[in-house]
């Protein structure tokens, strides 16, 4: 009878006997006694179906409590593990909020249901295992949690995701990580952690995602990484890595790296779907060539480290609409190809390098073009002239080097918002129309004896 509905109960009286029947759907019956005898003529009455109309509706009422009374729905509901609810438990006792912040305030043991009431977790379709485990809320006003980590995070076998948002959590990363093979998402950015990336976690099976950013990590990447197949999201940025890069899973998207310690060269193959590459201050030298194959880039800084040699031809297109490699030892020059459609939002820095030679137009359509601090001669081509009046280039930093024309019209014109810097060159800027950051203040333009030193094939810088 418990857990079925009052529509599917069919009430019988059973002529002779103080007894009501209740059978259920599942031909289940249950028989309550009722003290008919206590009302005058009440048998006589139901036998001759003539019961006063006021005495139907007490019965009535009398049987419908007792309805809602013993035929309450009982609610099927599994329990979460043991072993996982120990696990939140310990997890909970390494952190805390720090003030302001109230995560854990749902996090109650007395719960029956620790699945729907805990922030932050989420359990298995049979409520049993939990699956995710976000520790914070991550919104912008929350400073989030402080304490370490827990080895119990190892206990909850059934994880596939660890979200750990911005605090203040300090110490290791449990090593212990390296046993949740259904892991796919481990993401504990923006706290304070320290110690070496445990070599177990560059193991799991089904690693997607592994975001341990702006942390204290120190030590070195194991050399061989291929065998992350289901690897596509890899950002260590802002630690204190270091070492050689190693060599990567095939299918890598996102690789950031930036602001570490890696030193040596690019590996010779990398992951040819990379669309996202940052390895920007680091202490890397060596060329480019690696990169040569990477059709799939949008997105590459290779910023503030030591690189040397050519820009390889193939990123000069508009598919790669960031391309950062400024402050290298780059030389060479740029492709001379015809004008490519670069696209709003596009930018290419290339400044404080030792790029050579004339400038092509390749890069006219670019909306923020930094070729500042090289050693590049001659006229700048009127397409990026044309692009700045028509606003669609809107920073032009040409200053120092050895730029000797800039063939702007006496009637033309450029929007308020365009900014253009040609000051230090080989020539006096037109008037009125060079707008240069405060870090290129000094001379208009370049002695004449720097000039013609260097077009006759001195290396003045």
């Amino acid at each position: 009878m418990l857990g079925e509905s009052i529509e599917y109960i069919t009430v019988l009286y059973q002529s002779g006997h103080d007894t009501i029947s209740f059978s259920s759907r599942l031909n289940q019956t249950t028989s309550l006694k009722f003290p008919f005898s206590l009302l005058p003529n009440t048998r006589k009455k139901m036998a001759q179906h003539s019961l006063p109309l006021q005495l139907v509706r007490r019965l009535l009422l009398f049987l419908l409590l007792l309805l809602l009374l013993y035929c309450r729905p009982a609610r099927q509901q599994q329990q979460i593990s043991p072993v996982d609810l120990a696990a939140l438990h310990q997890i909970k006792d390494r952190l805390t909020d720090i003030a302001a912040s109230d995560f854990f305030s749902t996090w109650n043991f007395a719960s029956p249901d620790p699945c729907s009431t805990f922030a932050g977790v989420t359990c298995s379709d049979d409520r049993t295992r939990v699956t995710t485990l976000t520790l914070g809320t991550g919104f912008s006003n929350s400073p989030g949690l402080a304490g370490s980590l827990s080895q119990s995070l190892s206990n909850l076998s059934e994880l596939t995701q660890l979200i750990l948002f911005p605090g203040l959590v300090t110490g290791p990363i449990p090593p212990e990580l390296g046993i949740l093979n259904s892991l796919r998402v481990v993401s504990l950015t923006k706290n304070r952690l320290t110690g070496p990336i445990p070599a177990a976690i560059f193991l799991l099976p089904n690693l997607h995602t592994l975001d341990l950013s702006y942390n204290q990590l120190t030590g070195q990447i194991p050399p061989d990484l291929s065998g992350l197949t289901n690897l596509k999201v890899l950002i260590l940025a802002s630690n204190r890595l270091s070492g050689e890069l190693p060599h990567f899973p095939t299918d890598l998207l996102h690789l950031d790296l930036k602001y570490n310690g890696f030193s040596g060269w690019l590996p010779e193959k990398m992951p040819l779907s990379l669309r996202y590459l940052s390895a920007s201050a680091n202490e890397m030298w060596g060329p480019l060539n690696g990169l040569e194959s990477l059709s799939e880039l949008v997105f590459l800084d290779l910023s503030m480290n030591r690189f040397s040699g050519p820009i390889p031809f193939s990123l000069f297109r508009p598919s790669l609409s960031s391309m950062l490699l400024q402050r290298n030892n780059l030389s060479g020059g740029v492709p001379l190809s015809p004008p490519s459609s670069y696209g709003q939002g596009s930018i290419v820095d290339l400044s404080h390098n030792s790029l050579s030679g004339e400038l092509s137009t390749v890069l006219a359509g670019v909306e923020s073009l930094f070729l500042n601090n090289n050693r590049l001669i001659g006229t700048v081509p009127v397409e990026y002239i044309n692009g700045v009046c028509r606003g669609s280039t809107k920073t032009l930093y040409l200053q120092h080097n050895f730029i000797s024309g800039f063939p702007f019209g006496s009637g033309s014109d450029w929007p308020d918002s365009v900014s253009v810097c040609l000051s230090y060159n080989c020539m006096v800027p037109p008037v009125g129309i060079t707008t240069c950051p405060a870090s290129a203040a000094g001379p208009l333009s370049r002695p004449i004896y720097e000039c013609s030193v260097f077009n006759n094939g001195s290396s003045v810088g």
